[in-house]
């Protein structure tokens, strides 16, 4: 699902939004949620440093390999 669409909502229409999802869910439902929200973007963000983490270390293993390639 695309959600590219979010970046061209004005005040009133997040204020509409904001107030479907409070009657959609309740006002003791959106904290949970919240965390929940919170608890993936964290868990994403982990994984992405994580990956990110270990292309960098392939490429300085690469670039030793190179460099004692080289020397021999």
């Amino acid at each position: 699902m695309n959600l590219l669409f979010l970046g061209n909502l004005g005040g009133s229409e997040l204020l509409l939004l904001g107030f479907i999802v409070l009657l959609l869910f309740g006002g003791k439902k959106i904290p949970e949620l919240m965390r929940g929200l919170g608890t993936g973007i964290r868990e994403f963000n982990n994984a992405k440093n994580a990956i990110n983490e270990e292309i960098k270390e392939g490429i300085r293993d690469a670039e030793r390999k190179s460099i004692t390639d080289r020397n021999n």
